[in-house]
């Protein structure tokens, strides 16, 4: 009986030193793996049982699906919606006609405040003619208003809205010319102005393309630094000429 053990023992140590090929496309080393594992648990060193075929193939499938991966337990990060440009980044896309025209028509806006620095020199009637042109462009926005409700269709209406709101402008520019007397008084007046106009169609009545918008805030903020320039040079340097044509000093 012991040198019959010892003849098992010596048969079992061979199967597990040369294990044979099972299975097509499995790697040698999972198949050594398994053949193990399946030996080790299916046989006893004093009874000598067959493998059956079925359990060493669950064997085999269970060793080789096995995987030791490291778990992630990151958080995942909420995607946030993106932004929407801001509105003067709308510029570029303006037709070139429109561009082109409009920024031609900042030159009556900062071409008096530009003589006056250039010859030191504070020039009413220069003043006067600046006024009264940012007093007409109040009255053309009034009419841009009118005529972007009028076409059917149009997603600005012709409701008490729209038509008070195209309004406002052009009675600032009658205010203006109304007190143009007082020089300082109506080109603060035209200020207001047109700072009302921008907040009605950027926040009140935004129905204008978004390239249109920020034109507007160009123009805006354009004719707004030339009239405080013109307002700062009647304190720092002295007058000089009529305040209107055809006037005498």
């Amino acid at each position: 009986m012991l040198h019959f053990i010892q003849k098992f023992s010596q048969a079992s140590s061979k199967m597990l030193k040369y294990p044979f090929m099972v299975g097509l496309g499995a790697s040698r080393r999972t198949e050594i793996l398994s053949l193990k594992t399946c030996l080790q648990q299916n046989f006893s060193p004093l009874f000598l049982r067959p493998l059956p075929f079925s359990s060493f193939l669950v064997c085999m499938n269970k060793t080789q699906y096995y995987h030791t991966s490291p778990c992630s337990f990151k958080k995942k990060q909420p995607v946030l919606p993106a932004r929407p440009p801001k509105t003067i980044m709308y510029l570029p896309d303006s037709p070139k006609p429109a561009l082109y025209v409009s920024l031609a028509g900042l030159i009556p806006f900062f071409a008096p405040p530009l003589i006056m620095l250039m010859t030191k020199t504070y020039i009413p009637m220069l003043a006067f003619t600046q006024m009264a042109y940012g007093a007409s462009f109040l009255s053309f926005l009034g009419g841009i208003r009118w005529g972007f409700a009028l076409p059917e269709g149009s997603p600005a209406k012709l409701d008490f809205l729209n038509i008070a709101g195209s309004t406002a402008p052009v009675v600032f520019s009658w205010l203006a010319f109304l007190i143009s007397e007082r020089l300082s008084e109506a080109i603060v007046t035209v200020i207001i102005g047109l700072g009302i106009a921008l907040h009605n169609e950027l926040f009140l009545l935004p129905h204008y393309p978004n390239w249109f918008k920020a034109l507007r805030i160009v123009i805006t903020l354009v004719a707004f630094l030339s009239f405080v320039i013109t307002l700062l040079l009647k304190d720092t340097y002295t007058e000089k000429g009529p305040k209107r044509l055809g006037q005498v000093e």
